[in-house]
């Protein structure tokens, strides 16, 4: 077995070991316990060395900016998508998979995989990339799901100062956004994790290690999957990996790429799992509903949904990553991207028109036999 699936397999045994213990994790303090542990500590921990370590290539800063272009384009085509497939649109399913459904987390799904099978230079360029979707996750995430819970909860007829004011405040009570900050401000004046003394970075380093088990156990033990539930999120998986094949099958068809590995890296980094950090936004927004005291079922996100799409995301992520590694140069070819990429967007979309058509064949005649009704109330009179 590959040192690649050896990982992957040790992260779904993470998750399982947490649906384990779901029985031993029964009441919300538990679970409301282990995600404060996560959001307050381990994620602006990992939030707080990625930034510090962040080195960045001027030669290579297009990178980033196509991973931010993809995050945006499919927030775009989700929005235009997900209601052909039943989603309300101004519904705590709909905004929940607009947050989730553009952010990545290449770290848990795709860079094991880029070390082992295309080797250092393709994981640097991979965790470069990944500085455009941090920005997305990090900060136009969290203004997405503010602005969403401003409007959900009636919030827009306040002035724009009451309102910048709020979201200031609400930033600032957040460890992760404090951090954010802590980090850019060490940057500005040079200053990298090793520059901090050492007791400092050693504590930081330990609280970082800690947060993929954590987070993986809190998928687990929060996991409620039903059987419908699962074949919806995914069709909506599908289809979001086949939106990104073909926006890698566009780029890699328009841009000549140095080598079959900046090809593949183009092709599986958009195929990465969903990220956690759309999540803690969602936590977030969850808090502020509970201090106004507003039920779940009317809150602004659906986190009963957006865990189990975290769930589905990582396995599902592995598979096509491994399917196009497995593949050897096929997807070196745009064509076949295009193709593949094509088809995973019609297999979702396929029960829907069955579904438009039944519809339209009820329709139809019900319609014949109301015209035939009036004209021969309209002949007898």
């Amino acid at each position: 077995m590959s040192i690649a699936l050896q990982k992957t397999c040790s992260l779904l045994l993470l998750i399982l070991i947490g649906f384990l213990l779901k029985n031993r994790l029964v009441k919300d303090e538990h679970k409301k316990g282990l995600k404060t542990i996560i959001l307050d500590l381990a994620l602006p921990a990992m939030i707080f060395v990625a930034l510090l370590k962040i080195e960045v290539d001027s030669e290579l800063m297009f990178l980033p900016l196509l991973i931010l272009v993809w995050n945006v384009t499919m927030l775009l085509t989700s929005k235009f998508t997900l209601p052909l497939l039943g989603f309300s649109k101004d519904s705590a399913e709909m905004r929940t998979w607009l947050l989730m459904i553009p952010s990545l987390a290449p770290g848990l799904s795709c860079f094991p995989f880029l070390l082992e099978y295309l080797g250092e230079d393709a994981l640097a360029w991979g965790a470069l990339a990944d500085i455009g979707n941090k920005v997305y996750v990090l900060i136009f995430s969290y203004l997405l799901a503010m602005s969403w819970y401003y409007k959900h909860m009636g919030l827009g007829s306040r002035s724009n100062g009451q309102k910048v004011k709020e979201l200031i405040l609400s930033m600032f009570q957040e460890p992760i956004n404090l951090v954010i900050l802590v980090a850019l401000l060490l940057l500005s004046f040079g200053l990298r994790l090793e520059n901090l003394p050492g007791f400092i970075s050693e504590s930081i380093l330990m609280l970082k290690d800690v947060m993929t088990p954590l987070v993986l156990l809190f998928i687990g033990v929060s996991v409620i999957l039903k059987r419908e539930q699962i074949q919806s999120i995914a069709s909506v998986l599908i289809l979001r990996a086949g939106f990104s094949l073909v926006l890698s099958a566009g780029f890699i068809a328009l841009v000549d790429l140095p080598s079959e590995a900046a090809v593949l890296l183009a092709v599986v980094f958009p195929l990465s799992a969903c990220s956690f950090w759309p999540f803690a936004h969602m936590s977030a927004v969850r808090h502020l509903e509970r201090d106004k005291e507003i039920e779940v079922e009317h809150g602004t996100f659906d986190l009963g949904l957006g865990i189990n799409i975290l769930a589905v995301s990582l396995p599902m992520s592995t598979v096509l990553i491994l399917g196009v590694f497995s593949s050897g140069s096929y997807f070196t070819v745009p064509l076949h991207v295009l193709t593949v990429g094509s088809v995973m967007i019609l297999v979702p979309l396929i029960p829907r028109v069955f579904s438009w058509i039944r519809n339209l064949e009820f329709t139809i005649p019900f319609l014949d036999q109301k015209e035939l009704k009036d004209s021969s109330a309209e002949s007898r009179s």
